[in-house]
């Protein structure tokens, strides 16, 4: 129960990393805003975990790219809880396109997705964090943003910035003790992952020193962890979630 009383904002929630995030902070007892972009999405899943874990949690359905809908979201936060603990920055896209073939309009998107969205998150959450005093927020970055990959130059460049995005926002609001942190996932089995990777799974498999796919509960045990007291001192920090992948 390292998660009892504390008000989180999970965004992209539909699936994959964000659905293995809602469940083990629902797991630690958590207070739950789950986003989702298309409206009724996840409701089917929201009753699911209420009714498993006996815990309060509340669809939120609004685009991240949307500045307007994200601070109405928020102002609802603070409206019904008063405070806003956690914020994790889950939402996001991948593109894959060779040096030569990324068009302007899909580096806009991602960028759009998973840095700019990000970046209004942090300071809309942030505001109320200030006034709190305290706050976790845990941005999902990705292990190409650290070491880069081949034919995802676009989505390796977002997923950098949003690592120098958490070092920065964590050197400004440590003295209003709000922590920042990255997570820079390796090879995680989601439908995502799959739908890309079709054709060499195996070879993929050998390149992680541990043998096997991690999984989005690997993932989101690392973020209870950065979201509850047993990391009060952690901040700046890119925790790799990866398996000991060689890319």
């Amino acid at each position: 129960m390292l998660l009892t009383n504390k008000v989180a904002l999970i965004t992209g929630t539909s699936r994959g990393i964000g659905k293995g995030i809602v469940e083990q902070f629902a797991a630690n007892n958590s207070i739950i805003y789950a986003n989702a972009r298309t409206e009724g999405s996840i409701d089917e899943y929201v009753q699911f975990i209420r009714e498993k874990y006996n815990v309060s949690i509340t669809p939120l359905y609004f685009d991240v790219t949307d500045t307007t809908a994200a601070k109405d979201a928020i102002l609802r936060i603070k409206k019904e809880q008063g405070k806003l603990d956690v914020l994790v920055n889950n939402a996001g896209i991948m593109k894959e396109a060779l040096i030569g073939m990324i068009s302007k309009d899909t580096m806009l998107e991602i960028f759009e997705t998973n840095v700019f969205a990000v970046m209004d998150l942090i300071q809309l959450s942030s505001k109320l964090m200030l006034r709190q005093k305290s706050g976790s927020i845990i941005n999902i970055s990705s292990i190409v943003g650290v070491n880069g990959s081949k034919g995802l130059l676009a989505y390796s460049a977002s997923k950098g910035a949003v690592i120098s995005m958490t070092k920065a926002a964590a050197k400004e609001l440590a003295p209003y003790n709000i922590r920042v942190n990255a997570i820079a996932p390796g090879m995680i089995d989601t439908e995502l992952f799959r739908s890309i990777n079709k054709e060499h799974p195996t070879e993929l498999i050998n390149n992680i020193g541990m043998g096997r796919l991690g999984t989005p509960e690997d993932v989101a045990k690392a973020c209870v962890f950065l979201a509850s007291d047993l990391s009060e001192y952690v901040t700046g920090q890119v925790l790799g979630v990866d398996g000991s992948t060689i890319i």
